[in-house]
Order: structure tokens, then sequence, then C-alpha cells
């Protein structure tokens, strides 16, 4: 881990690509932390795994009452062999596909979890410094407190992706993307990818170039959980508390969820940083102010995290 000392930035964004719940830009500040320095590998989970014997929510038969929750109401039960244990997976059409159809590159894939990326007759072995995925938000506090950690508030992990840098674009400034920089999709989404950075899907943590803090992957590789509860409002909710000129001092989160895109999950998490699959053309969130959410039970194959943890500043 390294420490992220306290200070004030300013959060969100009104950058052309930014979305709505980007804004409005706001001043923050925060006490220092320390946070991990990479997400959390494949290799640092099966440790977890091997000394808890914790099985991941994708490890586990779907409850249907659970899931029935967050679809529209009257929703048919799918058949018994499709709640099995499972997650889901990146499967890239081989042709053009309208973006606004997600399905079309998502497939739920039985026997998919941490160990499996792929699905069944995919493995780790050979990625033990991959990021772990396929982890659920409850699978991620059960790994932090394992470790004695946290994981980040919604604040926390801004601050520490921008490196020392107040408003600037991108983790490495004003500077556009790059295939250098950082590990995202090149050629066009979801059909080809031309692998300019070097990677299909995940890559090694530490395979590009740190931020002003040292930490490595805060742009682009896998989206990583946070704690806060998600709302598109909440930064507009927050102004209005602080007052335009006013500042949030180490904000949590709002203490309800609202996510028009899951209109009937009983609650939505945060989770940052973007991904492999981020392509201009439909997904900008590589930027440090990017927000993303889906519901707590959700594990996909490009979806993990880190932790911090609140001490005191090292001598």
């Amino acid at each position: 881990m390294v420490w992220v000392p306290p200070g004030e930035f300013i959060m969100g964004s009104t950058d052309p690509l930014a979305r709505p719940d980007e804004s409005p830009k706001h001043r923050v500040r925060l006490d220092g932390f320390y946070i991990d320095v990479t997400e959390v590998t494949n290799a640092q989970f099966a440790e977890f795994i091997r000394a808890t014997g914790y099985r991941t929510v994708a490890e586990r038969p779907v409850d249907w009452e659970e899931l029935k929750k967050q679809v529209e109401p009257g929703t048919p039960k799918p058949p018994d062999e499709m709640l099995q244990p499972g997650s889901l997976v990146f499967t890239p059409p081989g042709h053009e596909v309208d973006l606004r159809f997600f399905d079309q590159w998502w497939t739920w894939t039985l026997g998919a979890d941490w160990r499996h990326p792929e699905g069944p007759g995919s493995t780790i072995v050979g990625r033990e410094d991959h990021p772990v995925v396929h982890v659920a938000f409850e699978d991620a506090l059960a790994y932090a407190a394992w470790a004695g950690k946290q994981l980040p508030t919604e604040a926390q992990w801004e601050y520490a992706a921008r490196g020392g840098l107040k408003e600037q674009t991108n983790v490495w400034g004003d500077e556009p993307i790059e295939p250098k920089r950082c590990n995202t999709w090149q050629g066009h989404f979801p059909d080809r990818n031309t692998k300019e950075d070097g990677f299909e899907r995940t890559a090694p943590v530490r395979s590009f170039p740190p931020n002003g803090y040292g930490l490595f992957d805060m742009a682009g590789n896998v989206w990583e959980w946070c704690a806060d509860l998600y709302r598109p409002d909440t930064y507009a909710r927050r102004v209005t508390e602080i007052g335009a000129d006013g500042v949030a001092v180490n904000p949590t989160g709002p203490t309800s969820s609202l996510d028009p895109r899951s209109p009937h999950a009983p609650e939505s998490r945060v989770h940052r940083g973007g991904s492999f699959l981020c392509n201009d053309s439909y997904c900008a969130s590589y930027r440090p102010s990017a927000r993303m959410a889906c519901s707590p039970d959700t594990g996909m194959s490009h979806l993990g995290f880190r932790c911090v943890r609140a001490a005191p500043p090292p001598p």
C-alpha cells in the first residue's frame, strides 16, 4: 500500500466525454489514507480463499427469491439449470451490433468464476498477477475484512486516481488516451479489438506506468468496487447540502441508492476506473471522474477491486 496524503481536490467533471452523473463539479477534502498499489490479484485472492475457505457469489447457486427482486414484476422463473453457479462473461460478437443492447456482448456463463474467468475450460494458471475478476461486492468486502482493510469511498478512489492532479481529464493529465498508457479497447467496439496495447482482456498489474502516487491501473484493466451506494444525482444533492462554494469533508455517499439502469434492483453499488472494454465510441470510463454501478451480487469478467486502510501517516 502507499500513503495518500490529506488534501482537497475537485471531484467530478464537465469534460465532453463526461456523463451527467459526473456533475456538478465540487470541492472535496479528505483525510489521508493508505491504498493498495495495484488491483487485488488472483494470487492475493487465492491466498484469502486458502485461509478462509470462502466461496464467492459466482460459485454459489443463484437464489431466485433474491434475483426476482431485480427484474420486472411477473418475470417467470428461469429453468433450474440456468440458476446454477455462474457469472457474466464478455463474449465479443463477430460483427457490428447496436450499442444500445449490451446483451449482445455479455453472456451469462455457467461455471464462470474467479478461477475460470471465461467459463469452464479457462484457468488463471499463468495469470496469477492479473487482477481477480468475477467478484461481487460482498466478495470484495469479505476479502477486505480478512486483510484488515476497507473498500474505498468514491471520493477516496477518485482522489487517489488523480495522483495529485486537481482537475485534469485523465490520470496522467490532459493528454489524450494512448495504448501505452492503460489497458483499454482499441479498434471497433465490441467486435474488433486490434490489441495495440498488447492485451485482449486483462493485463498483469503494473503493465502500464503508475500515476503520481505510484498507483497502477487506476485507468482501464478492470473496474473497481467502491463502498458507496449509487445515485445519478449524488453530486447535485451534495452541492445542495454544502452550497456552491462549500467543501464536502470525507463524503461517504448517499444513504439510499437509485439506478435508472437497474430500476428494480433494491441496491446499486459504485465501481470506478473503467476496464479493458473502454472505448470512446461507447464508454470513456478510463477517466478518473467516470462513475458506473451495478447490483452488489453482480460479478463480471472485467470487475475487480482494490482496498484502502485508514491509519496514521507514516513517519
